[in-house]
């Protein structure tokens, strides 16, 4: 099955710049329906309101930081299934074991490029 490429998707992060630099990259893509929230708390309020296709959630945030979203989303019965990539400027190599234990499908280290980032997709949505 294709990825639908007006699928809505939800940016989170806390710094405005990178979370329109993602917004960028995705509209590069191919995705038009990009919104974004500036922390976890306001990304579970937009959750609540209407189902996205993915989200993508840095790591580091305060006070509710992208691994705790993903716990909360993963226990919410209606929005469990939301595939899920936590993003980081922490490139260790058990980030990704970490990330996967949160709940997140996978995981990728900042900085990465609009390929860096298709191919992530590829691997929790499918190819597009």
């Amino acid at each position: 099955m294709a990825v639908d490429l007006s699928m809505p998707i939800l940016v989170v992060d806390d710094h405005r710049t990178v979370a329109r630099i993602l917004q960028k990259l995705l509209a590069s893509l191919g995705f038009g329906d990009v919104e974004t929230a500036t922390s976890g708390e306001e990304a579970l309020a937009r959750l609540k309101g209407r189902p996205y296709g993915l989200v993508i959630s840095d790591w580091s945030m305060e006070p509710m930081g992208g691994d705790e979203l993903v716990r909360r989303l993963r226990g919410d019965a209606a929005r469990r299934g939301t595939p899920f990539i936590l993003v980081s400027a922490d490139d260790r190599p058990e980030k990704t074991g970490a990330a996967r234990a949160a709940g997140a499908d996978t995981y990728l280290p900042k900085p990465f490029d609009a390929q860096e980032l298709k191919a992530c997709m590829n691997e929790v949505l499918g190819p597009f």
